[in-house]
This record gives structure tokens, C-alpha cells and sequence, in this order.
């Protein structure tokens, strides 16, 4: 099974910017990603706030087919 969340955009400094759900097709800013994890849509990720910018990253576990990448 494919990963749910892939990155497809960067910016310079690194940070995840852009986002595609590869189960509904949808792709979202990382604002938009951060909205949808917020309303419950996405219950295994969270948001954390680095260095004051809230970022989306997927919940620790055993699995590495989750990750963010």
C-alpha cells in the first residue's frame, strides 16, 4: 500500500511546502495540510509549531512507510 501523504515540493531551506494525498488525489499548500490534520482528517499526523511555523509531521510508530519524505 502506497504511502498516504507524499511531498512534492520543498523550499529552499527544506521545508515541506507542498503536499499530495496519493489515496484521494487531492493536493494541498502546507497551510491547507495543516487545516485538514487540525479538523481530524489525517489521524496519523500532527502539527508541530518549528520554528514558528506550524509544519505537518507524521506520528512517530514502528513503521517507516509513513514518513514524510
Amino acid at each position: 500500500m502506497p504511502k498516504r501523504i507524499s511531498v512534492t515540493h520543498e523550499s529552499e531551506s527544506g521545508r515541506n511546502e507542498r503536499f499530495h494525498d496519493n489515496y484521494t488525489g487531492r493536493d494541498m499548500t502546507r497551510n491547507q495540510f495543516v487545516q485538514q490534520i487540525n479538523q481530524g482528517n489525517y489521524e496519523n499526523y500532527h502539527v508541530r509549531n518549528i520554528n514558528g511555523v506550524p509544519t505537518p509531521v507524521s506520528n512517530p510508530d514502528s513503521s517507516t512507510n509513513n514518513n514524510l519524505h
